[in-house]
């Protein structure tokens, strides 16, 4: 079982940055992509960014493309979302997620172990 710790949340203008990291600890070689997400009206929890864990590619939602970066480190069992120009739209619980087999990344059922959050506040 993958246990999955975020940090880096907290309370910023409009305008600024963040950098969350999402540490992966336990059984986590079977990784296949790490996703972080957010909650949205009428959604349960949105998309915002996921990498793939052996290839490195990205995937971004609209909203966040341009502003966000998702990266890994392998060695460190490590996945970081740097966020920058942040608006008070971003604002919300923001929770990485681990894929153990390669289905949609943009499907939040898609993953099998998810962390506990962390809070992103902007302000206007």
């Amino acid at each position: 079982q993958v246990h999955l710790v975020e940090s880096g949340g907290g309370l910023v203008q409009a305008g600024d940055s963040l950098r969350l990291s999402c540490a992966a600890s336990g059984r986590s070689g079977s990784i296949q992509a790490i996703g972080w997400f957010r909650p949205a009206p009428g959604q349960e929890r949105e998309f915002v960014a996921a990498v793939s864990w052996n290839t490195g590619i990205t995937y971004y939602t609209d909203s966040v493309r341009g502003r966000f970066t998702i990266s890994r480190d392998n060695a460190k069992n490590t996945v970081l979302l740097q966020m920058n120009s942040l608006k008070p739209e971003d604002t919300a619980v923001y929770y990485c997620a681990t894929m153990e087999y390669l289905y949609s990344v943009y499907d939040q059922s898609s993953y099998n172990y998810w962390g506990q959050g962390t809070q992103v506040t902007v302000s206007a």
